[in-house]
């Protein structure tokens, strides 16, 4: 799919879209610093359309590469564009899980709960074990708190 999308994107470097998926798919395939920039290049080509998602992308991004203090404002971000998607929630609850505060971790988790049923999801469609592990070392630490 990558080099499906980079296709696209060479043949049309305007195709805000295009450039979006390329930033979820490297965030999925463990590649966090392209996902950013191919998030960003989205917003700057189409800055209204899907902002919530590529704000999300983005977040997630600083978030497994431990900037924590990046992703939060991204995330809050996602979550004010669109209240009813769950994803960005989960980040931010880990992100504060992993910044040790507990309690805004244990608040986000409970707004989660209101959401979705599933505060921990299925993540085998990230690549990087590492990420993997980041998310829901910090997802346990919130939904531990918020029970």
């Amino acid at each position: 799919m990558i080099t499906l999308v980079d296709r696209a994107s060479a043949l049309d470097p305007s195709f805000a879209r295009g450039w979006f998926v390329s930033g979820v798919l490297r965030l999925y395939a463990g590649q966090p610093d392209i996902a950013i920039d191919h998030a960003e290049t989205s917003l700057r080509l189409s800055p209204r359309a899907r902002v919530g998602w590529a704000l999300l992308t983005i977040g997630a991004a600083h978030f497994y590469t431990r900037h924590f203090d990046e992703a939060v404002p991204k995330l809050l971000l996602a979550i004010q564009e669109d209240p009813s998607l769950p994803n960005p929630y989960r980040y931010l609850a880990a992100c504060y899980a992993h910044m040790g505060r507990l309690d805004e971790a244990r608040a986000i988790a409970r707004r989660l709960q209101t959401i979705t049923g599933v505060v921990i999801p299925d993540l085998i469609y990230l690549r990087n074990a590492e990420h993997r592990e980041l998310y829901l070392s910090g997802l346990r630490l919130a939904a531990d708190e918020a029970t």
